[in-house]
């Protein structure tokens, strides 16, 4: 009802660069993803904490089963494979009771395909609903557990400084990413690093590989790149269109820049 061949020309923009990378990614071409600073740290991170034999903290945030929550479990589901391959115990605080079942049974898939399946135990995965009384409890871990490494990845809000400030006091290196850009800057602060933006929801694309996300992820920057070149061109036909009528006008250009 409310379509316009505008819609229609940008549908087509977007859609054909994220159909064909994704074909092209499942016929096993190499998809070239920049590295994301944030993400290659979680290596260092969790290797400091195996050369201290200290406990890892992986924060939910106050996720539900929603597209932040559900980033921050593929995530996590990479961190407990690095841990479960260096025998260490991680600590996962939840907020969400029905983000719960699908955290422990990530957390324990990636036990069993590093053959450690006897290394997990369902009492780390800790549910604390409330938003002060899971951050009261995440800190106490921190601070009980002497924590090696904090991973905090969902969605936070007012408790995001109180566990990245926790986890400063106890000496423990920090890796943050949230999708919420105010708690970006507290995050900045108290962490070692943190993933920013849209880098939060290219993870799970970046670590797992899986051809249908890394097409379409690539395939959605190439629309947006050009989306950006056709404003660009659009605009400049149209300043010169106007400071020189007579040999920049063009009907056709007037038409597109008023879609």
């Amino acid at each position: 009802m409310h379509a316009s061949y505008s819609m229609l020309v940008l549908l087509f923009i977007f859609s054909v660069p994220i159909v064909y990378f994704i074909l092209a990614a499942r016929k096993g071409k190499q998809i070239y993803i920049r590295p994301i600073a944030g993400l290659a740290a979680i290596d260092e991170a969790i290797g400091r904490a195996t050369e201290m034999g200290r406990p890892v903290l992986y924060s939910t945030g106050l996720s539900g089963l929603d597209i932040v929550g559900l980033c921050s479990v593929a995530i996590l589901s990479h961190v407990a494979k690095l841990t479960a391959k260096y025998d260490l115990r991680l600590i996962v605080p939840v907020n969400s009771y029905l983000l719960y079942p699908v955290v422990e049974e990530s957390v324990r898939e990636a036990y069993a395909d590093e053959g450690k399946l006897d290394l997990f135990r369902a009492d780390d995965i800790v549910y604390v609903p409330g938003q002060f009384p899971y951050a009261a409890a995440s800190v106490g871990i921190m601070h009980r557990e002497k924590v090696a490494a904090n991973f905090f990845f969902g969605y936070f809000a007012a408790e995001s400084l109180i566990l990245a400030e926790a986890g400063s006091q106890v000496g423990a290196i920090q890796v943050a990413g949230a999708e919420d850009i105010l708690q970006i800057p507290f995050f900045i602060t108290t962490c070692d690093y943190v993933i920013i933006g849209e880098e939060y929801y290219a993870a799970t694309a970046y670590l797992t590989r899986e051809p249908t996300m890394l097409g379409s992820l690539v395939g959605q920057d190439m629309g947006k790149l050009t989306i950006t070149i056709l404003v660009i061109l659009l605009t400049l036909f149209g300043i010169l269109s106007v400071a020189f009528p007579n040999t920049f006008y063009s009907n056709w250009i007037i038409e597109l820049l008023r879609l």
